[in-house]
């Protein structure tokens, strides 16, 4: 037997209590385990932890790659180049006094230079039709594509349409991948979106943002005829023309402009929403052109004191200024004053919805028409004329820098008079014109803020004609604490402006 000392002893003993102590922890821990196990015998999780595990199916979405390797082949680059002459730097030439100067021997001019021009494009049909831009080969002789797979194509201009800046190439080429359509009317904001093209010269690029807002409009291109989809996926330039996806793979838009002071990406860019670009695309594959409906209205938007003054209960729709002699919505029965809430049972929000409506329809279309006349709604059916090449829906809206500096009197703080023959003629107005001649206006006053202007003739207020300052204050009078509407023509154009009278 082994004999240990006092201090042996000591430690052991010590040792021995605190063994004891922790076999009693293990056991308590094991039995808490038992007792928590679920009932569940195939059930694994551990015990909550205050993490929320996920649910089955519903993974995060932590690559695109899988979409981006089966759409970006069609997705190709588009190179334009033309002729562009150089400035002349010897315009006396065949001058023979100038050539004196050069002992008979005429200096060399700068030979024809070449600008080349660089965007993208997406295949949309498999014999090689290709949508793009129509900055990007905006007066190219010559267009070259260029695929993922490094192999080139020369292109054929199919069709261009400035006013939606879409334009159709075409290649010699056959079964070649196809980037799907979307539906871009069921784009929401919020929505994760891809952006590919070949910014700056850089190849094939991807960028990954939201669609940030729809319905824009930013009077950039010729003829704006926007409806774009606002994306902060980085677009750059080189991006024109390239494609902008959702996660399944589709064509959501075409990338056409981006917002910047300094030229480069900071988030705001643009893309032709899918369903326009189709209508476009067609319309160039089958005939070469893009014809386009019109109604022959002038129009502008629907304010808040508008809607007030119409006792229209939403501020939307577009109001109508004038209706051209002869056109269709003269026809249908659609007057001055008249607002558009609906083209075939689809909302108008604004001016912009309505003039891309009538313009994405067909000449000839019969449509239906919401309108809004006299506090209640009525549909009104009108056939579709067709828009000249030149025209362009018009949206008036008061000039604010047309104002006059002069002092006035009274609820409007204008100074009026009944119109003269003289004062018809020199404002080119119709010998039939009858209104108030606004000869005074104060900026401060309540119809000075509100845009009217020296050498306005105001016609209606509140949908009453007025010929006289007693007409005047019975319209004011019957509006109350509304806010009043004046139709007003200037020089010839009808404008609608609201007033809220200072008593």
């Amino acid at each position: 037997m082994t004999k240990f000392s006092d201090n042996e002893t000591i430690f052991l003993k010590s040792h021995l209590f605190y063994l004891s102590i922790l076999l009693c922890v293990v056991s308590v821990g094991a039995a808490c385990r038992q007792a928590s196990a679920p009932s569940n015998p195939t059930t694994n999780a551990p015990a909550s932890s205050g993490v929320i595990a996920p649910s089955n199916g519903a993974t995060a979405q932590n690559s695109y790659a899988d979409v981006v390797s089966r759409v970006t082949p069609a997705v190709v680059t588009v190179r334009s180049e033309r002729r562009a002459r150089a400035a002349q730097q010897f315009p006396f030439a065949d001058d023979p006094r100038f050539r004196e100067f050069f002992g008979g021997r005429v200096p060399q001019q700068a030979p024809p230079q070449r600008q080349s021009g660089l965007g993208s494009g997406v295949i949309v049909a498999t014999d090689g039709h290709i949508l793009t831009n129509h900055h990007v080969v905006d007066g190219a002789e010559e267009i070259t594509v260029e695929f993922t797979d490094r192999r080139t194509f020369k292109a054929k201009l199919i069709g261009s349409d400035p006013p939606s800046d879409l334009a159709v190439l075409k290649i010699d080429a056959s079964d070649l991948p196809v980037l799907p359509l979307g539906d871009s009317d069921r784009v929401r904001v919020g929505d994760v979106a891809l952006a590919i093209g070949n910014p700056l010269g850089l190849e094939q690029t991807v960028t990954a943002g939201i669609i940030s807002a729809k319905g824009r409009a930013t009077g950039l291109s010729d003829g704006s005829f926007e409806d774009f989809l606002q994306t902060d996926a980085p677009i750059n330039q080189g991006n024109s023309g390239g494609a902008l996806i959702n996660t399944s793979g589709e064509l959501i838009g075409i990338n056409s402009q981006i917002l910047s002071p300094s030229g480069g990406n900071i988030g705001i860019g643009f893309a032709i929403p899918s369903n326009m670009a189709k209508n476009v695309m067609d319309q160039l594959i089958k005939g070469g052109k893009v014809r386009r409906g019109s109604l022959g209205v002038t129009i502008q938007p629907v304010t808040s004191d508008l809607a007030a003054s119409l006792n229209l209960k939403d501020v939307r729709g577009a109001l109508i200024n004038s209706v051209a002699r002869g056109s269709a919505a003269e026809r249908a029965g659609l007057k001055r004053g008249d607002v558009i809430l609906a083209l075939n049972d689809r909302a108008l929000s604004d001016t912009n919805s309505l003039r891309n409506a009538v313009a994405g329809t067909q000449p000839g279309a019969e449509v239906t028409l919401t309108v809004f006349r006299n506090g209640g709604e009525q549909q009104l059916r009108a056939t579709l004329g067709e828009l000249d090449a030149s025209q362009r829906a018009s949206s008036q809206t008061p000039d604010e820098n047309d104002k006059q500096s002069s002092t006035s009197e009274g609820q409007l703080g204008i100074r009026i008079a009944p119109l003269t023959t003289e004062q018809r003629r020199e404002l080119n107005l119709p010998a039939d014109t009858r209104g108030l001649f606004v000869a005074e206006v104060n900026p401060s006053g309540a119809a000075g803020e509100a845009g009217l202007a020296a050498g306005d003739v105001i016609a209606e207020i509140n949908n009453q004609p007025v010929n006289s300052t007693d007409d005047v204050r019975a319209a004011l009078g019957r509006a109350g604490e509304r806010p009043s509407l004046l139709l007003v023509n200037r020089r010839g154009d009808n404008v609608f402006l609201t007033v809220r009278p200072r008593q």
